[in-house]
């Protein structure tokens, strides 16, 4: 190669490589992605009242040198009033809407690559939990125009976790006590190890449980017998026992000649009850199963199921020996129901038959379906293909007035992203399957559509069909099922931080919407071979201010002066909506605002309008401003269920742990709070507030500076309970794992209390002999707890993700002591800092140990506690 050639060579080289870098400079948007964000709770505790301190910190690994136009950082917090920062700051957080906020930059802001920078803010109420955490953060980024030219997920992220008192309490007030080894270990040091004949095998209790020592081996040469009508309930059975043990065994429509399971109708009652009720009788020459109707002998299939040891199941031999009992047995309530929210996270089909499985074995018999919420639409509407288009995902948008649902609980910017919860939805086909399903399991669901707040996603998705037909020419089509007025300038903020969920009630085409949502809900009813005959309306949390400024709400209330303030157009709404739905044969149900009416001074006060309008309000608040309601309204005549804050939201967590997931606005739920309740004198289990402060709800003169004394349920107004009900809301939830997590096993103290005879300790006026007598019979559930239901939950459909509880610990003069929460759980240590496994060492006993000790519970079928450690100080 010559030297002119070899120059040449050089230069090309040279302007390859130059442009190669050039091009790495123009593009410093590629290494965005390498933006690190750490967060952090610095206190709950400041210079100001009820007001938390927390920090950001970005890290600038990329090229891109970020100033005071070119970023934001977007993510979803807990909704929390922000405050001005009272010293100069780098970058401030801004509320958008609901839980949406960005981190925007000060004029004159400036990062360079390979520097931090620390950004502090203040919020108003506690941060106390790890999911309370930002989530779903990403980073937009601007042109010179201020256009955006890039968004990009947030890889890095990390966070201080929370160890301090003062990242742990919520305020000087807060007596709720932080959750520790020896915490643990003190409160079940009541708990005492029974003896197997005590913990019988059914749960929720049976009215009578009659057990000899003799036991019956059901092998292939048995068969399953049953008379007209119980088909559905054989062929579960059939398929039941084959999953559970292998026991493969032949349906007969006639009387077999040899051993059976013979399931028969017939003339029943237990306890005063006649509905679903049942018998059940294991005996050396067979299994007989009687039912007052096909879902009592369903329910007997459920008691028999229970009576399965658990290692049939870990063995499938194909054989089963079954212990010698007689079961009569009904429900103390007719309605036993769950509430599950899939518009905050979604939850998949196969998730919700999961469900309704563990349902129908704890005989539970209402499915509340929340399919409708501010943050999503699940269900898909013949005609209103915006509905799930528009309103089943979250994805970024220019800003709040977007027709589309910004992102919410960690969705993040992209819609349909894998591993996000934003999306998804039911469609006909999927719903008409829920709906079968439920029915072959005795399961009533219930769907919701939440009106006239909490609407945002039909909102949404209304105003998308809106200008798409607005841009076709087809004015009166738009208008048909448009939901708001476009002139209103109405200022309020919901409880969840939304300021534009609220529906127009003065738009005749709010109620053409709602009237063909509930039709094509109907008729997915009628397809399923059901009639829809019960349908929740929602109601709740329509925020003051609402309607104040729409020209449309203000017209209305001009013709009907009677409304008087725009705060009534609540009960206007549902008013008008009980006439029209009317034909429709419904019964409206609805949360507690439903069926109450606001007074001058914006207090509630029943309202007897709906007293016999066949409206059913569900009560929650028992701990707060009106701790008697739901017993108010019962005794004004209304039908309810009770859903108690205090003792079945599951989606309150189980402590105070921060690393326990869930919510705590109202404190902590436990499965002992969930088996713990007396529904027809509930001050008497109402012992704290959402601060842990004591509750004596039992003395008159209780609240609101003594003026007023608590209403106890009159005995004529006990017919009014019609039964109680679990709710699951899915803020913090995220996919199955966590469903299951938080219900599990909540669900089970809750089915005790829906289904089982009337305990005794709920009717002792002594408090000290009620108490003694509540602990005795924890005790003996807390057994069932730890010996059979935890361990049998490891083998039902494959296996539900329950939460094994902690054991407690305490090391005392040298000696390790430790117990557990559920007697029948093992403890397992290990003393060298590695992780405890069933191989690692026992406890059965004190122990003394050098150093620090950590420590797990397991339940037989090996499933695990998350770890504790104790150390000798």
């Amino acid at each position: 190669m010559n030297a002119t050639k070899r120059h040449h060579l050089i230069c090309l080289v040279f302007l390859l490589l130059t442009g190669m870098a050039c091009q790495q400079k123009k593009n410093p948007l590629e290494t965005a992605g390498k933006i690190a964000v750490r967060w952090e709770l610095v206190t709950n505790f400041t210079d100001e009242k009820d007001v938390f301190d927390a920090r950001f910190q970005l890290t600038n690994h990329s090229d891109l040198e970020l100033d005071d136009k070119n970023w934001a950082l977007f993510f979803n917090l807990a909704p929390r009033r922000i405050l001005e920062n009272k010293t100069e700051q780098f970058a401030r957080l801004h509320h958008i809407n609901g839980d949406w906020y960005a981190l925007r930059p000060d004029k004159g802001f400036t990062l360079l690559p390979g520097k931090s920078v620390d950004i502090s803010y203040r919020g108003v109420e506690a941060v106390i939990k790890e999911t309370d955490r930002p989530l779903g953060l990403y980073f937009v980024f601007y042109d010179d125009e201020g256009k955006e030219k890039k968004i990009v997920n947030v890889v890095e992220y990390t966070w201080k976790p929370f160890v301090s008192p003062d990242q742990v309490n919520r305020n000087e007030k807060d007596e709720e006590p932080i959750p520790t080894a020896a915490l643990a270990y003190q409160n079940s040091l009541d708990l005492t190890d029974i003896s197997p004949s005590a913990v019988t095998p059914i749960v929720p209790s049976p009215v009578s449980l009659v057990m000899d020592k003799d036991s019956v081996e059901m092998d292939h040469t048995w068969s399953i017998y049953f008379e007209k009508g119980l088909a559905g309930e054989s062929a579960y059975l059939a398929a039941a026992l084959k999953e559970a043990t292998g026991l493969d065994l032949k349906i007969l429509p006639d009387p077999p000649q040899g051993k059976a399971i013979r399931l028969r109708q017939a003339p029943l009652t237990v306890n005063g009850v006649t509905h679903e009720a049942y018998t059940l009788n294991i005996a050396g020459n067979g299994i007989d199963i009687s039912g007052s109707d096909a879902a009592g002998v369903f329910y007997g299939i459920q008691s028999l199921r229970a009576c399965i040891p658990l290692k049939s199941y870990a063995n499938k031999s194909g054989t089963l020996r079954l212990p010698n009992l007689r079961v009569k047995d009904a429900p103390r309530f007719a309605f036993r129901g769950l509430h599950l929210d899939v518009s905050r996270n979604f939850q998949t089909k196969e998730t919700i038959l999961r469900t309704l499985d563990l349902l129908s074995f704890y005989k539970i018999n209402r499915f509340l379906f929340y399919t409708t919420e501010d943050e999503g639409w699940r269900l898909e509407i013949k005609d209103l293909p915006e509905l799930t288009e528009v309103g089943a995902q979250r994805q970024h948008t220019s800003g709040k007035e977007a027709p589309a649902l910004h992102p919410a609980y960690g969705s993040g910017p992209f819609s349909k992203e894998e591993g996000r919860y934003g999306h998804g939805y039911y469609s006909r086909e999927d719903f008409i399957g829920i709906l079968k399903y439920a029915t072959a399991r005795h399961i009533k669901v219930i769907p919701e559509v939440n009106f006239p707040g909490h609407a945002r996603a039909a909102i949404k998705a209304m105003e998308a069909r809106y200008e798409r037909l607005m841009g076709e020419g087809k004015e009166v089509e738009a208008n048909e099922f448009r939901l708001i007025d476009p002139d209103d300038r109405s200022v309020y903020e919901s409880a969840q931080g939304y300021r534009d969920n609220v529906v127009c009630v003065a738009r005749e085409s709010v109620f053409h919407f709602y009237e063909k949502v509930t039709d094509e809900i109907a008729a997915l009813y009628k397809e399923a071979g059901l009639t829809l005959d019960e349908f929740h309306t929602g109601g709740d949390e329509v925020p003051e201010g609402a309607w104040t400024k729409s020209p449309m709400a203000l017209e209305l209330m001009r013709l009907h002066p009677e409304i008087k303030d725009p705060k009534n157009l609540q009960t206007y709404f549902l008013s008008e909506l009980v006439k029209r739905l009317k034909s429709r044969n419904l019964q409206l149900d609805g949360w507690e605002e439903v069926a109450l009416a606001k007074k001058g001074d914006g207090k509630y006060e029943p309202n007897a309008e709906f007293v016999d309008a066949n409206v059913v309000p569900f009560i929650w608040n028992n701990i707060f401003d009106y701790p008697d309601l739901g017993y108010r309204l019962a005794n004004a005549g209304y039908k309810v269920v009770l859903c108690n804050v205090s003792n079945f939201y599951f989606d309150l967590a189980y402590s105070k742990d921060p690393q326990e997931p869930g919510l705590y606005w109202a404190g902590f739920v436990d499965t002992r709070h969930s088996w713990t309740f007396a529904p027809y004198d509930m001050f008497k289990t109402t012992k704290k507030n959402s601060l842990g402060q004591k509750l004596d709800l039992e003395a008159v003169n209780v609240y609101e500076k003594n003026k007023i004394i608590v209403e106890h349920l009159k005995p004529q107004a006990r017919k009014n309970i019609l039964g109680l009900e679990a709710q699951v809301w899915c803020e913090t939830v995220k996919g199955r794992d966590m469903l299951e997590y938080y219900m599990l096993p909540k669900l089970v103290g809750f089915a005790e209390s829906a289904w089982a005879a009337e305990r005794p300790w709920e009717t002792v006026a002594d408090k000290t002999q009620r108490e003694k007598l509540i602990r005795d019979g924890w005790n003996v559930f807390a057994n069932r707890l730890g010996k059979r239901e935890l361990p049998r939950l490891h083998y039902l459909n494959s296996g539900y993700n329950y939460r094994v509880p902690p054991p407690g610990a305490i090391i005392d003069n040298g000696e390790l002591r430790a117990n557990v929460e559920y007697p029948g759980l093992t403890i397992h240590y290990t003393t060298d800092g590695t992780e405890p496994t069933l191989a690692s060492p026992h406890y059965t006993k004190p122990v003394v140990v050098k150093g620090p000790v950590a420590l797990k519970s397991f339940d037989d079928a090996g499933k695990a506690s998350h770890r504790v450690n104790v150390s000798l100080e």
